[in-house]
């Protein structure tokens, strides 16, 4: 039935507000990618103005560059680890535009969901945000610990995460908080199923960028089914 839900979805890939979603979501994911490397460079020019003495070399002049190097590759090596937050996040601000599509095509019949104002949308996004940023860089000791289950820890993470929030955002609409809560912890294997299918694709390049959008739509047909 999950994959039935995201059928649905990708269906509707073409439709105008999925694409508007999709443009946004790409627009500000760079922008806080390059906004987060501007930072680490500041930093790095910070930490190396004036000579640098190092014990047994001297004054080295060439440490600056060597730190805004790596401040590159660190940027990339977390762009892959944290893509999964960053752009599940910043598409969730934009939930409501596509779970309204969603309805507006398989459900017509419902009567006006209940709007999520942006100040509220906003504040939901940086929780989630925080939640999954801060989850991921616990995980990593745990990576360290259990090297050889640290693909399995990551998908089954982030796959619990985000099926628990993607779902909850679609059924609050609808259910309020406290109904959205109930029925998310009725379904809660269900929707930890969906949220590991919607992570693993996440992981590639390019593709993590539309997955997102899909992923809303998709728990948007499974609220519905399930409700």
């Amino acid at each position: 039935m999950i994959f039935a839900d995201f059928a649905k979805a990708l269906a509707q890939l073409p439709d105008r507000r999925f694409r508007g979603v999709l443009w946004r979501g790409i627009a500000l994911t760079l922008a806080l990618l390059v906004a987060v490397y501007a930072l680490l460079l500041w930093l790095v020019e910070w930490l190396t103005q004036g000579p640098v003495s190092l014990p047994f070399a001297g004054e080295v002049t060439w440490l600056g560059d060597l730190l805004s190097w790596g401040s590159l590759g660190l940027v990339i090596v977390l762009s892959i680890f944290l893509m999964i937050p960053v752009a599940s996040a910043i598409t969730s601000l934009f939930l409501d535009e596509i779970a309204q599509a969603v309805e507006d095509k398989h459900h017509p019949h419902l009567p006006p969901a209940r709007k999520v104002g942006f100040s509220e949308g906003l504040r939901d996004t940086v929780n989630f945000l925080g939640v999954l940023v801060g989850a991921n860089i616990m995980a990593f000791i745990l990576y360290v610990i259990f090297p050889f289950a640290a693909v399995f820890i990551f998908y089954a993470l982030n796959g619990f995460l985000l099926g628990r929030e993607y779902f909850q955002l679609a059924a609050m609409r609808r259910e309020g908080r406290e109904g959205a809560r109930a029925l998310r912890e009725k379904h809660a294997g269900q929707i930890w199923l969906a949220g590991c299918l919607m992570a693993l694709p996440l992981s590639f390049p390019l593709i993590n960028l539309v997955i997102p959008i899909l992923g809303a739509a998709t728990f948007t047909h499974l609220y519905h089914r399930l409700r």
